[in-house]
């Protein structure tokens, strides 16, 4: 029984990292962006370039923004938590939508978004370019659920940014809120985020907003008669306070998705950018040190994909208009199939959730194990009480003890006296039989 538990544990715990891989693995079914993308490693190709740089994100791709081309990569589709990087995707669904000098009034909704705010009032008015900035420089959640009801609501906004998503062909992304907190099913790639920069970058509000150091931000309404106050707010983004021509873009964190970045740089002409997911140190850093090496591999580094996602789309079949192969159609707010489909095996079900079952179903073994050995200790106790006490045999020496004391034992002398007795009688002296037997 101990045997089976531990390999169907062991079982348990080989499944999460296939399902895990299966996910984010190797693809081949006319992947976006080229053939050589369909990978969970490494894809380079750069005879006579510097190495590429270690890189603590488990998911990466650095490009040219210019001519798109995908110059390496690190599972590229592989499919993971966005964290703050998801709100690219907001800011390209609502921009269209708002004018900077629009007046938006704060709701409650917007001034209790959890995680990071820039510290919208309930009942203050703010222009769209006042949330814009809080969104890029302290990546305020309440600014993006603001920006999400100006733009006609967050749910309407959510579905909106899904069919933004499959516009761009950015297949491997699903938006479930307009923040980027983690949320069931809220998913996205190291490709599909670069290809979002690069249709954000296009734009050149997008490039000032994201290149914005410091910014005033109003304060709570005054009362009558009285000015309203401002304070400031600064970016977040450090690698557009240290990398020689950066852009910037957007920073992500989350306890989940852990670090994550997208950051742009412009270098003798060239703007490359990089984009990192699930990094466990500074996602900056990696971004910098992958734009360096883009920047000193120029003439070095051939092409291993492209982000003109919809023409690569459109030529293996897919297209803008049909995609059903790569796949739900968009528009479709709820997409519980995308949910379905990302990280899972194959079979329909999450590996984690298949991992959850075995492990359950290892514990139930094991529970019930326990179980029946208490019940085969009380039904054992029970006989017991029933049959009464069971007389213990003697061991050989007291056996030897008894016998040997049974045959040598004669009858007491008239003069003997139990040893435990007192040798004197009424205090005198002993007889000479007494002290003779007492010495």
């Amino acid at each position: 029984m101990m045997r089976t538990a531990t390999a169907l544990l062991a079982l348990a715990l080989v499944v999460g990292p296939a399902g895990a891989a299966s996910a984010t693995g190797d693809r081949t079914d006319g992947t976006v962006g080229g053939e050589r993308l369909a990978t969970s490693g490494v894809v380079v190709d750069a005879a006579g370039a510097d190495p590429l740089p270690k890189v603590s994100g488990d998911a990466w791709v650095v490009a040219d923004l210019g001519t798109g081309e995908v110059l390496a990569a690190k599972d590229p589709h592989g499919r993971y938590r966005p964290a703050s990087i998801m709100k690219v995707l907001t800011v390209l669904t609502v921009l269209p939508q708002v004018s900077p000098d629009d007046v938006y009034t704060a709701q409650w909704e917007d001034a209790n978004a959890e995680g990071s705010r820039v510290g919208l009032v309930p009942d203050a008015t703010y222009t769209v370019r006042n949330l814009f900035e809080a969104l890029f420089l302290v990546s305020g959640n309440d600014a993006a659920t603001a920006l999400a009801n100006a733009a006609g609501g967050v749910q309407t906004t959510v579905a909106a940014m899904n069919r933004t998503a499959r516009d761009l062909g950015a297949l491997d992304t699903t938006a479930r809120n307009p923040s980027g907190l983690d949320a069931p099913g809220q998913l996205t790639s190291a490709y599909d985020m670069s290809v979002l920069a690069r249709a954000a970058l296009a734009r050149e509000d997008v490039r000032a907003y994201a290149s914005t150091v410091k910014s005033q931000f109003p304060g709570k309404m005054p009362r009558a008669g009285k000015s309203r106050k401002s304070y400031e707010i600064y970016t977040q983004d450090r690698l557009l306070l240290n990398y020689r021509g950066a852009i910037g873009l957007k920073t992500g964190w989350t306890t989940k998705a852990r670090g994550t970045f997208i950051g742009a740089a412009t270098r003798n002409g060239r703007t490359l950018v990089a984009t990192v997911l699930h990094s466990e140190g500074d996602a900056w850093r990696d971004s910098a040190a992958l734009l360096t090496w883009g920047f000193r591999s120029a003439g070095h580094a051939e092409p291993v994909g492209t982000l003109d996602a919809l023409a690569d789309d459109s030529a293996s079949g897919g297209g803008s208009g049909d995609q059903t192969a790569q796949g739900p159609q968009a528009g479709d707010a709820g997409q519980d199939a995308e949910t379905s489909t990302a990280g899972t095996d194959g079979d329909g079900l999450p590996w984690w959730l298949q991992t959850l079952v075995v492990v359950l179903g290892v514990l139930a073994v094991l529970r019930g194990r326990v179980l029946l050995r208490r019940r085969l200790r009380r039904a054992r106790s029970r006989s017991r009480a029933l049959a009464g006490p069971v007389p213990q045999p003697r061991d050989r020496a007291d056996l030897r003890r008894v016998t040997s004391a049974a045959a040598a034992a004669p009858a007491a002398a008239p003069t003997s006296r139990p040893r435990h007795e007192p040798l004197l009688e009424d205090g005198g002296p002993t007889s000479s039989a007494s002290s003779g037997t007492a010495s």
